[in-house]
């Protein structure tokens, strides 16, 4: 696994801009302010990015690369067109499928599972109505916390409504296919969730 997925703090900006079909972030480690990964929507179809502009911007498919900066892809996260529920798939580097996120029928807030390529849940993801404001959770211990509150070191990084921080436990092992679900599951909440 990329040193890049070994961190447990991690900010994200997401690019702001008018008339912005496409979802891109870039992901910055706190401590030295520099982009770590990059997330890119690359290959979007001209009728989807018109679609964007539209009520139906929820079913909308996505394609999300996550790379590092020199452009080796780390992560890849996949969704088909979605008409009531959200299945997104998430494959490593070569494009394996190590995991998915299957969205909750009913959750205030928004939820979904987070399964492994086998198909056994790894996390829940549960968030508050009231907010941006997301954890995992394995048997109601916390694996990660995503919010768009932070007072830490990069705090000056962290003005905008399009920011946030995930913060991941120091349980979750650094080579455990974990880190890289949860760093998936965290630039699609936006696109399943929050749009």
């Amino acid at each position: 696994m990329n040193a890049a997925l070994n961190h447990n703090l991690y900010l994200v900006k997401e690019h702001v801009g008018m008339f912005k079909a496409a979802n891109n972030y870039d992901i910055y480690d706190p401590e030295s302010g520099q982009i770590m990964m990059e997330c890119r929507e690359d290959q979007l179809g001209i009728f989807t990015k018109m679609l964007r502009f539209t009520d139906y911007k929820r079913m909308t498919p996505f394609d999300v690369k996550i790379k590092t900066p020199e452009g080796g892809q780390l992560i890849r996260v996949k969704r088909g067109i979605s008409i009531f529920l959200s299945k997104v798939e998430v494959f490593d580097e070569h494009d394996q499928l190590i995991g998915m996120f299957k969205q909750k029928l009913f959750s205030i807030g928004g939820a979904f599972t987070v399964f492994d390529a086998n198909e056994s849940a790894v996390c829940q993801l549960k968030g508050k109505w009231t907010g941006w404001d997301f954890k995992f959770l394995n048997d109601e211990i916390e694996m990660a916390h995503v919010a768009k509150k932070w007072a830490g070191i990069g705090k000056e990084m962290f003005t905008s409504a399009d920011n946030y921080v995930l913060q991941i436990s120091d349980s979750v092992a650094k080579d455990d296919v974990a880190r890289q679900l949860i760093v998936a599951a965290v630039m699609c909440i936006d696109m399943v969730l929050k749009e």
